[in-house]
């Protein structure tokens, strides 16, 4: 079969990757506006996932449309059927409820804002009514329609809300410290849904976890819906959704390791990357590099602000990769902005190793002995805070073997 995307950028998508982990080949095919028409008409295709800007430019080309299509009124799925006619879908449909369902979130009898006002936001809003939602609001900066409201009117009169969905594209990347709404304001929340999967998870889903409430992005709808797109498609899945979904997030995600200064970080990423194949990011080497000076060079000239600045500067630009291994520094997990840059895209790995065995040659801060056990006490909260798992170095190879099978059994969602 010959199955593909129509859309408009399309650099950034994963559905080509996504479907051949599926099985089979899969194209992705960009097309301008008044190339839409022909393609279709004219185009080498069985089946077609279709995405922004043309989810409702292809309605009038389909013979026939799905319940789905029907309820949320655009298509991204296509078939062209034997006679030359087209047949219309919307799996984001079952890809949202997907996410939802995997998630543990329940709509029945609670109120619902969904974030935004284009095809995302009415396919969530569509679930969420059909199962069981009390009340369902769209928000949007320019309300027009009976049941969207404002961002003002949302915090003013709906701070009861107990899921909040983002069907906006606030926070994707490359600007992913933005966030399209403050939940402060929304105490109540117990399940934020957010449609983003570049991050892995938003700033929207890391404020909302901090919370206290469940929240996941949207990595796992869009392989839900490429599933369900194949089976419109009659093409078969050659893994399960779940495997697939592993699979991505593993492969997608980086491996971060923190921890105190000489606790092995850097050998232990060295190690990694030989087993796993990965490239390795070492943050000092990125900031000596940068910098052109060595770091004692940069404490002495720009103090520990100064350094620290181009710290988080680089793990930025580091954590925007995809299945790498970055090493930290000792203090890296110091400023909450790194935290969340951290936890956005990796899996991140406490290296634990006793105050006595680090080593301590060219380090600024690690002067002696005593100052090492305060900075271990004082850094403590830290590195729980930003990190998914701790790893004991104490023999090397056991070390990294931990984190082998962990990241193979518990990637993180």
């Amino acid at each position: 079969m010959r199955l593909g995307l129509i859309g408009c950028p399309l650099g950034h998508s994963y559905s080509k990757i996504i479907h051949e982990l599926f099985g089979g080949e899969y194209f992705l095919k960009e097309l301008r506006e008044d190339e839409v028409e022909n393609f279709l008409a004219r185009g080498d295709w069985d089946g077609l996932n279709v995405t922004i800007p043309y989810k409702r430019t292809v309605l009038p080309y389909c013979a026939e449309l799905g319940d789905a299509a029907k309820k949320v009124g655009c298509v991204n799925t296509l078939v062209r059927r034997a006679d030359g006619s087209i047949f219309g879908d919307n799996t984001d449909y079952y890809g949202f409820l997907g996410l939802a369902r995997r998630a543990g979130c329940d709509f029945r009898d609670r109120k619902v804002l969904v974030l935004g006002s284009g095809g995302a936001s009415l396919t969530a809003r569509c679930v969420a009514r059909d199962e069981g939602a009390r009340a369902v609001y769209a928000v949007s900066r320019s309300p027009s329609a009976d049941d969207e409201i404002s961002y003002d009117e949302a915090a003013r009169d709906h701070a009861d809300a107990e899921i909040v969905v983002n069907a906006t594209p606030v926070g994707m990347y490359p600007n992913e410290t933005a966030s399209p709404l403050d939940l402060s304001a929304f105490p109540k929340v117990l399940f934020l849904l957010d449609a983003i999967y570049n991050p892995l998870r938003p700033e929207l889903v890391l404020d909302a976890r901090k919370r206290g409430a469940t929240a996941v992005g949207g990595l796992y709808m869009l392989v839900a819906q490429a599933a369900k797109a194949r089976e419109i498609f009659g093409a078969p899945n050659e893994r399960s959704i779940d495997e697939v979904y592993r699979r991505l997030l593993r492969d997608m995600q980086n491996v971060a390791l923190v921890g105190m200064p000489g606790c092995g970080k850097s050998t232990i990423a060295a190690e990694l990357a030989k087993a796993l194949g990965r490239k390795v990011i070492d943050l000092d080497e990125r900031i000596v590099e940068t910098a052109g000076m060595s770091i004692p060079e940069i404490f002495e000239r720009e103090g520990e602000p100064g350094f620290r600045d181009r710290e988080s500067v680089e793990l930025e630009r580091a954590c925007l990769e995809r299945g790498v291994i970055i090493a930290t520094g000792g203090g890296t997990v110091l400023r909450e902005r790194n935290r969340k840059a951290l936890r956005r895209n990796c899996r991140v790995y406490l290296i634990e190793r006793g105050v006595e065995q680090l080593e301590t040659d060219g380090r600024p801060l690690s002067t002696s002995a005593e100052r090492l056990r305060e900075m271990a006490v004082e850094r403590r909260p830290f590195y729980l805070d930003a990190s998914d798992k701790a790893v004991r170095n104490v023999i090397l190879s056991h070390a990294v073997n931990e984190i082998v099978r962990d990241l193979n059994e518990n990637s993180c969602d």
